[in-house]
């Protein structure tokens, strides 16, 4: 199972590089059905759409949503490069995905178990299953080379 959520992580990577490459931070998502067929794939755009909810989980629940026609998505997963935010994980919760797989944990603003764990909350009528850790090095590496270049663009910017 594991090599099957590493196989699909490599995609949303490949999404998450989209949103590096316009400036965005380098997330992605992507959303399968049960039988392992592709509902969707986004990457955040909240800065190209001027859209602060524009994230990859958010953008890939939408267009999933639309394709099948249902805002449940029942029976689905959800592969994201980081773990999601409280929004993010609110919406997963209310679209009933089945499962999340997630890469790197996001201990700032983490949802699923970092800084909060809305899927482990017996107050809410769903649960949504957690796979932590899948491809965490390289969804790391991504962010971190981002916000690395992004802090010697700045400091190339003060210097001058």
């Amino acid at each position: 199972m594991n090599g099957q959520h590493a196989n699909r992580m490599q995609l949303a990577l490949q999404e998450a590089e989209k949103a590096g490459q316009k400036g965005e931070i380098p997330i992605g998502a992507l959303l399968v059905d049960a039988g392992g067929n592709v509902l969707s794939a986004a990457h955040n755009q909240t800065i190209t759409l001027a859209d602060p909810t524009a994230h990859a989980e958010i953008l890939a629940l939408r267009a999933a949503a639309r394709a099948v026609g249902n805002y449940r998505l029942l029976n689905t997963t959800l592969y994201v490069t980081i773990e999601p935010c409280i929004m993010c994980m609110g919406a997963i919760i209310h679209a009933r995905v089945a499962t999340l797989v997630f890469g790197a944990p996001d201990p700032k603003w983490g949802g699923a178990g970092s800084l909060y764990d809305l899927a482990a909350d017996n107050r809410l009528n769903h649960r949504t299953r957690i796979v932590a850790g899948i491809c965490e090095p390289a969804c790391r590496a991504l962010l971190q080379a981002f916000f690395r270049a992004k802090r010697k663009s700045a400091e190339g910017v003060l210097r001058a």
